[in-house]
């Protein structure tokens, strides 16, 4: 019989999906009227000051005292810092099928890390089932998108830094779960988040004597109902729930999860943009969810066939 710490982790994990899957619509809609830095530097900058309120009204408790925040701080810059900027440049210098190919590697990245680091070795079943979810993945991107051949070598290189920032992301996440508790390891982030990606677009409003219209976007109630959606869901909520699965789960059973997004950013945009839905769309959806559903189970069988041979 299971309980609910079996189950809250995988609901953390499906919820986490849920909220990147939709974030695309907030995120383009925002798109329309800022550049990507200012429109994550307003983002994180949203996010930090709402867990900044709530930590000062005491609902949230933070306390980096007498912990050792190295650790914390490469996580960070490996996410939100490194991996939002290789994947923005990285996008704008190959395709839309190319990028998804990219980003699909990251559950297997963070397995193999997974085995190094944190001698998390997952099973062939979960292996296999890791599999199927990111063919699943590349499937629907490359059948979606197959008529843009055209190739950059270097927007290909800069985009796998993105897959390996955030696959050590996913491992730094789990380690610093020891020491810090998922609010903390949320909290850094997006401080970090704002504090970069602020500096480098008042850099880029100074540069183009825009600074005095910085804040104008938020008068737009689009602007500010997306920033609002992508600073609280996306931001706060989300990576609460990343750390928290992080905290609970193997790397490898974690990272699995992020295939779903893929499938749910189908079908949000299938009902809420008029987008076409396809057979590979299905096909492909129904691979991601295999995937997760039989790396999750198949860990839970190990880890339970682990328990009782401990006995």
């Amino acid at each position: 019989m299971l309980d609910k710490e079996d189950y809250l982790p995988i609901l953390a994990g499906v919820a986490t999906s849920l909220i990147f899957g939709f974030s695309f619509l907030f995120t383009k809609k925002a798109l329309d009227y800022l550049d990507i830095f200012h429109l994550l530097a307003l983002r994180f900058a949203f996010a930090t000051l709402l867990l900044t309120i709530l930590k000062v009204l005491g609902i949230i408790k933070i306390d980096f005292k007498g912990k050792r925040l190295g650790l914390l701080i490469l996580l960070g810059i490996c996410q939100p810092v490194v991996y939002f900027i290789c994947e923005t440049i990285g996008l704008e210098l190959t395709t839309s099928s190319e990028a998804g190919m990219m980003i699909a590697l990251i559950p297997v990245l963070v397995t193999i890390l997974g085995a190094i680091f944190l001698q998390e070795f997952p099973d062939k079943k979960q292996l296999f089932f890791i599999i199927i979810s990111v063919i699943g993945v590349i499937f629907i991107i490359v059948m979606k998108d197959n008529t843009e051949a055209n190739s950059n070598l270097l927007g290909i290189f800069i985009l796998l830094g993105a897959v390996f920032s955030a696959a050590f992301y996913n491992i730094i996440s789990r380690k610093s779960s020891l020491q810090f508790k998922p609010i903390e390891i949320t909290y850094l982030m997006m401080l970090m988040g704002a504090g970069v990606f602020n500096s480098i677009s008042i850099f880029n409003h100074f540069r183009k004597g825009t600074i005095t219209n910085y804040l104008v976007p938020l008068t737009n109630l689009d602007v500010l109902f997306a920033i609002f959606y992508l600073g609280v869901l996306s931001s706060v909520l989300a990576f609460f729930l990343v750390n928290f699965t992080l905290s609970k789960l193997e790397a490898s059973r974690s990272a699995v999860f992020a295939n779903l997004t893929t499938i749910i950013s189908v079908i949000a945009g299938v009902f809420f943009r008029a987008e076409p839905f396809y057979w590979f769309h299905l096909v492909g959806g129904l691979m991601i969810m295999m995937g997760v559903w039989g790396t999750n189970y198949y860990g839970r069988v190990k880890i339970m066939e682990e328990s009782n041979l401990d006995y």
